[in-house]
């Protein structure tokens, strides 16, 4: 089982290549929103240190995001278009859920926040305990206000991660009982580590299937209406 892992949902571009056995190359790059420039690169890179050509992968895992809609493009249409050309399926995991697997060895709940610009985050909640990490419900996004309300009605100490807690930390620190983690970015590595598990128990589908998760209208569309508003 070989699979190659591209993660482009947030500011930092991350390739990775990985089996059971673990990762054999990873490739991790931050150059602001460079996406477009850096993944063919990096996924070449990866596939030359690890000594295997891309006929030998088994599937292509790929974070759908929420996140910036440019990136998430990118590497959802470079993760189409290979296993398209390679006949292979894809394996599509979240930016919340490649976060919140980050904190596999925390034991309590567990909140990615990737920063969704226009003042908002994407959140989700997990439950991280000796049988793994487990969502508990569906990702959301809202005001960090509304961020700090939901981990009020938990009533329990969180650990948040992920650049949009980073960027509101002081309002999560002061509203709820939280800590922060210093992951920013989901890691290439995790998103293969968990598409392996997945890739082993078939939870895969045909690369025409894959769609980002965007949970807010991308901004193109909005500007496009309200300039025919106006008109």
């Amino acid at each position: 089982m070989l699979i190659l892992g591209i993660e482009t949902a947030t500011e930092s571009v991350g390739v990775a290549l990985g089996g059971r056995d673990g990762v054999l190359a990873s490739v991790a790059i931050a150059r602001g929103r460079r996406h477009g420039e850096t993944v063919a690169p990096a996924v070449q890179f990866a596939c030359q240190h690890a000594g295997v050509e891309l006929r030998d992968l088994d599937a292509v895992a790929v974070d759908i995001g929420p996140g910036l809609f440019t990136g998430m493009r990118v590497g959802i249409a470079t993760a189409k278009a290979l296993a398209m050309a390679l006949d292979i399926p894809v394996v599509p995991v979240t930016s919340l859920e490649v976060l919140a697997e980050a904190a596999e060895s925390y034991r309590g709940l567990v909140v990615p926040v990737v920063d969704a610009r226009k003042g908002e985050v994407f959140w989700s909640m997990h439950r991280s305990d000796e049988g793994g990490v487990t969502a508990l419900g569906e990702p959301s996004i809202g005001g960090v206000d509304d961020l700090v309300a939901a981990l009020g009605e938990r009533g329990q100490h969180a650990l948040c991660l992920g650049d949009g807690a980073h960027r509101h930390a002081t309002a999560l620190r002061d509203g709820a009982d939280c800590a922060l983690s210093s992951e920013r970015h989901p890691s290439a590595d995790v998103l293969v580590a968990i598409a392996v598990r997945r890739a082993l128990r078939e939870e895969w589908m045909s690369a025409d299937l894959v769609a980002p998760l965007y949970l807010r209208r991308p901004d193109a569309e909005i500007n496009w209406e309200t300039r025919e508003v106006r008109a």
